[in-house]
């Protein structure tokens, strides 16, 4: 599993980022990670799986309930879910807890590379931060400094 913290913006030499600037691009960063993972992840899913899954994502009770029902019957007992659960600190029975877990499960049946789909996505992120690192770094730094000054008199 992947962290997008402050370790990450070590290892992409931005950690020197000015504080007020690590979290909104950290937020920036998984929000691009999410887009492109999704899209390489579609690519050989039929219509029918996309819908379903997106059902799952938008947290359709029936649907999960249902889904988990043929795939998953005993998913409390599962570790993942238990692993899952302890990470979250929710309770068995959460919404929310069962729905995440209900995506994880259903990209294993049907995207059982999904894991290495992400590492590759978030490789491939990198290293395109890395070689805009002082473009990224020297933008940052123009904002802040705007940000700094005091306005102009007419």
């Amino acid at each position: 599993m992947f962290r997008l913290d402050d370790q990450f913006l070590k290892d992409i030499g931005l950690d020197g980022l000015p504080e007020e600037q690590k979290k909104p691009f950290l937020q920036h960063i998984y929000s691009e990670l999410e887009l492109r993972v999704g899209t390489r992840l579609s690519d050989g899913l039929s219509d029918a799986q996309l819908e379903e899954f997106e059902e799952i994502i938008d947290r359709k009770q029936e649907k999960i309930d249902n889904w988990l029902a043929e795939h998953a019957p005993t998913y409390m007992q599962d570790q993942a879910f238990q692993k899952l659960q302890q990470a979250t600190n929710l309770p068995a029975n959460d919404p929310r807890l069962v729905a995440e877990f209900t995506a994880t499960k259903w990209l294993e049946v049907n995207r059982p590379d999904y894991r290495d789909v992400v590492a590759a996505v978030l490789d491939e992120l990198k290293q395109e931060i890395i070689s805009n690192r002082d473009a990224i770094l020297g933008g940052m730094q123009a904002q802040a400094q705007e940000g700094q000054q005091p306005p102009q008199a007419a």
